[in-house]
């Protein structure tokens, strides 16, 4: 897989990195993305692709279940950098379906984290739980995650809200938070909040 990477990378200084080798010396000097992308780690979600973005114009954090976990120092240099730093103008949560961290919200883990982790998910799928009837079917019970994992790109979003310094941002008109949801099935990002 290593050298499918490196054999990637030469095909990418060749179609891309030579031909638009200005774009990359100003990025190699500084970085100026207008976004802060808040996705998951989904090895099938590759944001630069979905969006069309071009290489500096997303300051991104991934992690497992788009979280954005209250009282966390990575996180938070990750938002004061990206507001106080580098200026952007707005913050994007990003869920997506068929996402693992929202299916696993179903059962018992014996991992060490990744339960710990998705506690800062639990109150989405319990939302969800209290406003429909329980699944009986597949359809619906795809139907009950896509919901949840709706509902977590909107308490993501609460937790965001929590952060002094977004509050001040949002105040002062100079960042405006997004959320979105990925398809995978379909490839449509659309707004859900």
């Amino acid at each position: 897989m290593i050298d499918n990477l490196l054999l990637g990378n030469y095909k990418f200084r060749e179609s891309d990195f030579i031909p638009n080798i200005d774009h990359y010396r100003e990025l190699a000097n500084a970085q100026h993305p207008t976004v802060l992308w808040i996705g998951c780690s989904d090895s099938r979600l590759q944001t630069g692709h979905i969006t069309q973005a071009k290489a500096g114009e997303l300051f991104i954090q991934r992690n497992i279940g788009n979280i954005v976990p209250i009282h966390d120092w990575n996180f938070a240099t990750v938002l004061e950098y990206a507001i106080s730093h580098l200026h952007v103008n707005d913050v994007v949560i990003c869920g997506h379906s068929n996402c693992g961290a929202i299916r696993a919200l179903d059962h018992e883990s014996t991992d060490a984290y990744i339960p710990l982790w998705l506690n800062n998910a639990r109150d989405a799928k319990t939302r969800v739980d209290k406003t429909i009837a329980p699944p009986k079917t597949v359809q619906e019970q795809d139907e009950r995650y896509r919901l949840i994992e709706q509902e977590n790109v909107r308490l993501q979003i609460e937790h965001l809200h929590t952060y002094p310094l977004l509050k001040k941002a949002m105040a002062d008109k100079k960042v405006e938070v997004h959320g979105l949801y990925y398809d995978l099935g379909t490839g449509v990002l659309s707004r859900i909040c």
